[in-house]
C-alpha cells in the first residue's frame, strides 16, 4: 500500500510549491547552459569562417599575383595580398607564443599585462562615465525643461573627434590639474578620455529608462503618496535597468576604445595603445606582431562587453524571477 505519509506530503500545497520552484530553477539552469554553449559554438564558427575567408582571399590574390588586368578589386580597393599586407593566419596566431627581442617573456604574457593596464584605465572611466551620465539622465528626467535645453548639446558633444581632443586633456591634465590632493597622472587623463566616451550613451539610454513607467504605474506611486525617491527607487530605476544595461555594453566597450586612443595620445607606457602604436611603428619587419595586438585589443572589448552581459542576466534575471514568485 502507498505510504500515507508521502501522499500527505505530496497533496501539501507547500511542499508541491517547492517542487515546481525546484524545476522551474532546473530549467533555467539547464537553458543557461544550452545558450552559452550555443553563443559559443557559433562565435567559434563565425571565427573559423572569418579566418577562412580571410585565407582564401589571400590564397586567391597570390594565385593571380593580385594581378589588376581580370580581376580590378584586388590590390585595389581590397587590400594586396602579400605577406606584408597579410600575414598568414598562423604566423599571426603563432606570434603569441614568440618571444620578442629584448623580452624574456612571450608575447601573450606582454599583451595580457598591457591589456590589464588599459582595462584600469578605461574601468576607472567607465566608472566616472556611469555616475555623470546617470546624474545627467536623473536630472534630465527631472527637469522638462532642462531636457529640452541641455539634450542637443548632450548629442552634440559626440561629434567632435576623440583623436582631436584627446591630446587636449593630456596637456591639460599635465598643466591645469594640480589643485587635487593627489599628483594627477597620465593614466588619469586617459580615463578622463575613455569618460567622454562613455557617459553619453548612459545618458540617453538612462534618461529613456527613467520615462519608461507607464501613466497608471506613476499614478500609482502617486496614490500611495510615495516621494520622489521612493518612485525613483521602486519604479523609475528598475524599469530602465533593460535600457541601462544596453548602454553599459556600449559604454563598456567605447571606454576601451577612449583608452587606447587616449594611450596612443598621451604616450602612456604599459597599454595596448602604446603597444599598437610601437608595432605599428616597426610593421614593415613584424606585421604579424601589430595584427596580434590588434587581436589582443579586441579581445579584452569583447571581454568588457561578456562581464556587463553576465551582469545583466544576474541583476534583470533576479529581477524577473522576484516578480514572477
Amino acid at each position: 500500500m502507498p505510504n500515507t505519509d508521502t501522499m500527505a506530503a505530496t497533496d501539501d500545497p507547500l511542499v508541491r510549491e517547492h517542487r515546481i520552484k525546484q524545476q522551474a530553477a532546473q530549467e533555467q539552469r539547464r537553458d543557461t547552459v544550452v545558450r552559452v554553449v550555443r553563443q559559443t559554438v557559433t562565435f567559434v564558427v563565425f571565427l573559423g569562417l572569418l579566418a577562412g575567408l580571410y585565407t582564401g582571399y589571400k590564397a586567391f590574390g597570390q594565385s593571380i599575383d593580385d594581378a589588376q588586368h581580370d580581376w580590378p578589386v584586388v590590390g585595389s580597393v581590397l587590400p594586396r595580398t602579400d605577406d606584408l599586407n597579410m600575414p598568414p593566419v598562423a604566423e599571426i596566431f603563432g606570434q603569441f607564443g614568440e618571444t620578442p627581442g629584448g623580452q624574456d617573456r612571450i608575447y601573450v604574457h606582454i599583451l595580457f599585462d598591457e591589456a590589464v593596464f588599459t582595462l584600469r584605465e578605461a574601468f576607472a572611466g567607465f566608472l566616472v562615465g556611469l555616475v555623470i551620465g546617470m546624474a545627467i539622465a536623473l536630472a534630465l528626467a527631472q527637469w522638462r525643461r532642462l531636457e529640452q535645453g541641455l539634450l542637443p548639446y548632450v548629442i552634440a558633444s559626440q561629434t567632435i573627434p576623440l583623436i582631436a581632443i584627446a591630446p587636449i586633456i593630456v596637456i591639460w591634465g599635465r598643466k591645469n590639474f594640480d589643485v587635487f590632493p593627489w599628483e594627477w597622472q597620465d593614466w588619469m587623463s586617459v580615463s578622463v578620455i575613455a569618460t567622454y566616451l562613455t557617459f553619453f550613451p548612459v545618458a540617453v539610454n538612462g534618461l529613456r529608462g527613467l520615462q519608461s513607467p507607464r501613466l497608471e504605474n506613476k499614478e500609482l506611486m502617486e496614490s500611495y503618496a510615495a516621494s520622489w525617491f521612493q518612485t525613483l527607487w521602486r519604479l523609475r530605476l528598475p524599469a530602465s535597468l533593460p535600457y541601462l544595461f544596453a548602454a553599459l555594453k556600449i559604454a563598456a566597450t567605447a571606454s576601451i576604445v577612449g583608452a587606447i586612443v587616449g594611450e596612443i595620445s598621451a604616450g602612456v607606457e604599459g597599454g595596448l595603445g602604446r603597444r599598437i602604436l610601437r608595432e605599428a611603428f616597426n610593421y614593415t619587419t613584424g606585421p604579424d606582431r601589430l595584427f596580434a595586438s590588434v587581436l589582443g585589443a579586441a579581445v579584452l572589448g569583447i571581454f568588457v562587453f561578456l562581464v556587463v552581459t553576465a551582469v545583466e542576466r544576474l541583476v534583470v534575471g533576479n529581477q524577473t524571477q522576484e516578480s514572477t514568485t
